[in-house]
């Protein structure tokens, strides 16, 4: 069911990562460390992978390497969005990742790769195929971000919200359907990129849209994706049966799920980007869902879900 673990989410990025609590990335090193060990034990032939970094930064890799988180994951991951947050050039890509290939044995993921439609939706129809055509043969996982725009009533998640301006509402923008889940120019277009490109999609507590997304992503050829699993979610009430209904809804793909997101009460500031108080705390949710979900069998098929129709 799972094909990899991710180990965090842009964990280099402060709106997933607290600075002021960690300035110098130690105690992420000691929790990622733990994290690895405890994926490593449930499921020795899982493909651990460190949260994929945003920016794309060859200094932060450098210090994971030097404080040994390296050595416990099988894979380091990039993310990219060139022509909305990033200041560099879409062309670039190839550069981007090879900086990062450069320091390290392990394989190079591009985990996040998107365009926003919140200036024109032909510039994201564009920007895929563009995205596509440097990239292949790059990486060996190309996750687009995402399926679903985000809904405009949510927030992102992203440390300055408004102060932000127009960078802060691109992000309710980044889907291949909008969000009343009809699709935009671009969905067709990456119809014909699958199945060597995947996408992410995470998916909200209880989260309305599970059904529709399954069964767009098989309308779209889809074979493998990136979700998350939020620790921080496992503590609401009846926490498993949302996990399980989740991943069994995607039971059908292959999946890289990302273990993130610090409860509020355990945390070392009371945030979700917070170090824990405890990383054998994280750890151990990390060996929870990996001894529930990896590998696992079936627990009961899904119901299919109607196709959608690219129109």
């Amino acid at each position: 069911m799972i094909e990899a673990a991710m180990i965090w989410n842009e964990p280099n990025n402060k709106s997933h990562w607290d600075p002021e609590v960690d300035p110098d990335w130690s105690k992420f090193a000691d929790m990622a460390k733990l994290a690895g060990q405890a994926i490593a034990a449930e499921a020795p032939g899982l493909t651990r992978v460190l949260g994929g970094i945003s920016p794309i930064d060859p200094i932060f890799i450098n210090r994971m390497k030097d404080f040994g988180v390296l050595d416990h994951v099988d894979a380091v991951a990039v993310h990219g969005f060139p022509l909305d947050w990033n200041l560099w050039q879409i062309g670039e890509w190839p550069q981007k990742v090879q900086e990062i290939r450069a320091l390290t044995h392990l394989p190079v993921w591009v985990s996040e790769v998107g365009i926003s439609t919140f200036g024109a939706e032909e510039v994201q129809h564009w920007g895929i195929k563009r995205t596509a055509e440097l990239l292949k043969g790059q990486a060996p996982r190309i996750h687009w971000y995402s399926l679903y725009d985000l809904p405009r009533e949510w927030e992102a998640t992203t440390r300055h919200r408004e102060a932000e301006g127009s960078s802060y509402y691109r992000h309710f923008y980044m889907g291949l359907l909008r969000q009343d889940g009809t699709p935009k120019p671009a969905a067709e277009a990456f119809a014909e990129l699958t199945p060597d490109m995947g996408v992410v999609q995470w998916f909200h507590y209880h989260d309305h849209r599970l059904e529709d997304a399954v069964a767009w992503m098989k309308r779209l050829g889809v074979t493998y994706l990136r979700t998350g699993l939020s620790w921080a979610d496992s503590f609401r009430p009846n926490a498993l049966d949302w996990f399980d209904k989740q991943m069994e809804a995607l039971a059908d793909f292959d999946v890289t799920v990302t273990y993130c997101f610090t409860p509020e009460h355990r945390g070392i500031a009371p945030h979700h980007s917070s170090a824990p108080q405890v990383p054998e705390e994280f750890a151990e949710f990390c060996a929870a869902m990996t001894r529930r979900y990896a590998g696992a069998s079936k627990r009961s098929e899904p119901t299919p879900a109607p196709m959608p129709a690219l129109v």
